[in-house]
């Protein structure tokens, strides 16, 4: 049987007497390093600023009610100034929304997190696409996606549109043909998907019988 042999690698660690981050300053080039300890500041800063007893994390659910209420709080706002073709300020506040959903301590639920993220990124991409800004909003639906690929048809669909708008006809066709794979065919959902997905397949025909 092998035998494998303990290493300790002493770190010339600094701890700031002051805010208590750790770093590394002679080390400034070890990326991974540099990284676990941005990761491992970010989570004792949301230690202390616990309102529990003792500082410690609570369980896992119920999560805390007041990061929730100002998330949809902005999402809603940020809806606001989308219906109100204030754009600008609906991207804005979409974003303001996904920092704070995204900024959720580790220890609250996961699925929670990609749930949240996965409906503020399409909004937002909306709101790109309100604006002709289809790289902006071809990246959102696709982050998405990523965050939730099933009952997230709107997504899947604007992520389509923009590849098309791009011109990216052949991506747009691979991209829908996975959504309706997916999502299905059924509901209003899946027929908006399937009617894009024959408009885009046209495109690309029309594309390759242009030489384009």
């Amino acid at each position: 049987m092998a035998e494998f042999e303990d290493t300790y690698t002493h770190l010339p660690l600094t701890l700031d007497p002051t805010s208590k981050n750790l770093t590394a300053p002679s080390m400034p080039n070890d990326a991974k390093l540099q990284s676990a300890l941005t990761s491992l500041n970010a989570l004792h800063t949301s230690l202390k600023s616990l309102d529990t007893p003792n500082q410690v994390p609570p369980a896992p659910v119920p999560v805390n009610p007041k990061r929730s209420a100002n998330i949809n709080k902005m999402k809603d706002t940020a809806s606001t100034a989308h219906r109100r073709a204030t754009y600008p300020d609906a991207i804005k506040l979409y974003t303001y929304a996904i920092d704070m959903a995204a900024g959720r301590p580790g220890w609250e639920p996961v699925g929670l997190v990609r749930e949240e993220l996965s409906l503020l990124y399409s909004n937002r991409a909306q709101s790109f696409m309100a604006m002709s800004d289809w790289v902006s909003g071809w990246k959102d639906a696709e982050q998405s996606v990523e965050c939730k690929r099933n009952g997230n048809q709107k997504a899947w669909w604007r992520a389509g549109k923009c590849l098309g708008e791009m011109g990216r006809w052949a991506d747009a066709v691979n991209w829908l043909e996975k959504a309706v794979e997916v999502e299905g065919k059924d509901g209003e959902g899946g027929k908006e998907l399937v009617s894009l997905l024959a408009e885009t397949r046209k495109e690309r025909e029309r594309g390759s019988l242009l030489g384009t």
